[in-house]
């Protein structure tokens, strides 16, 4: 690609990518057209919109501000440490609108995975949006093999911005009480660690790939627990006291797509420790033939199950193993 000679048309490359172009319309709070007429000089934006796009490429602030102050040469510089999110600290009153029209219209079948999907994209457009990089996971407690106590809890499904992928499927994981969620969920309240990557950290939670800090609330419906909104940020010190009741908010919206079942009392969940994702990962990789057997099996003993039923009993043989596990 031929190399920018203005800012202009760096931004013309860019928003050549559809969903780059929305992305950025979004981040500045501007049309799609008014983007175009920037990059062929029909429009020249305000310099507080300059300073936004600047925080929406992270990986080219130099070069923008570079060609920025070519053309506007008293453009002023973000200071070194001005990568703090400008967000609201109310979820949109039109967004409450979206969650009930999808809880009201949708089957019941599809209800989890798709209140989860669009509640998790909301959280990364106003909690990360310029792209510095976000994990959004629910946390969902595993239910009980025994009937009795919650021993685990098993992440589901999760949604980032770079560098974690935008769909979370490959990497979800078993939790237990060494996690930062695994204490949300026994103390059943939000926790947060703003640096994961201090040795001398005396709070809950460990690093996992990228993390610099992150914050986990549970899942609530009339003091019961059903898991957890765990939320990872790239930077450290990301998640601050005054984000505390938008992340709360956000966990009572998720509480919509759990069934009422799926909470359980303080006095149910017993978290154990569970391994690294190392060590389950190797554990992942067959899951889809135990599932396969499990159905065949119960076929030879004239009690089938269905491919949902068989999957769950696959995480429950999953999960005792992984208890079990001398590599912790």
């Amino acid at each position: 690609m031929q190399e920018p000679q203005t800012w202009r048309d760096l931004l013309g490359q860019r928003i050549e990518n559809l969903q780059e172009r929305q992305r950025l319309a979004h981040v500045l709070q501007v049309s799609p057209v008014t983007l175009t007429r920037w990059a062929s000089k029909e429009s020249t934006p305000r310099p507080q919109l300059l300073q936004r796009l600047l925080r929406a490429w992270p990986e080219e602030r130099e070069l923008l501000l570079r060609l920025i102050r070519e053309e506007f040469k008293d453009f002023p510089a973000l200071s070194e440490y001005e990568t703090v999110v400008e967000t609201s600290l109310t979820i949109p009153a039109e967004f409450y609108t979206r969650v009930l029209h999808t809880l009201a219209t949708l089957s019941r079948d599809l209800h989890f995975w798709s209140l989860c999907d669009l509640i998790l994209r909301q959280v990364l457009l106003q909690f990360d949006p310029h792209r510095l990089g976000m994990a959004v996971i629910v946390v969902r407690c595993m239910p009980p093999s025994d009937g009795k106590m919650v021993r685990s809890l098993r992440e589901v499904y999760g949604c980032g911005t770079p560098p974690w992928p935008s769909t979370l499927d490959n990497d979800l994981m078993f939790l237990g009480i060494e996690s930062l969620a695994g204490y949300a969920v026994s103390t059943a309240r939000l926790v947060e660690n703003q640096n994961l990557g201090q040795e001398a950290n005396r709070a809950p939670g460990y690093a996992g790939k990228w993390e610099g800090s992150a914050v986990a609330a549970p899942i609530m419906f009339a003091g019961n627990v059903a898991g957890c909104l765990l939320i990872s940020s790239t930077q450290a010190g990301y998640f601050g006291e005054s984000y505390y009741s938008l992340i709360e908010g956000y966990t009572e919206l998720i509480a919509l797509a759990f069934d009422r079942q799926e909470f359980y009392t303080p006095e149910q969940i017993a978290l154990g420790v569970l391994p690294s994702y190392e060590v389950q990962k190797s554990s992942f990789s067959g899951f889809r033939q135990r599932t396969i057997d499990l159905m065949r099996q119960a076929s030879i003993n004239r009690h089938p199950v269905t491919a949902l039923e068989a999957e769950q009993l696959a995480w429950q043989q999953l999960e005792q193993e992984l208890l079990q596990s001398p590599f912790r």
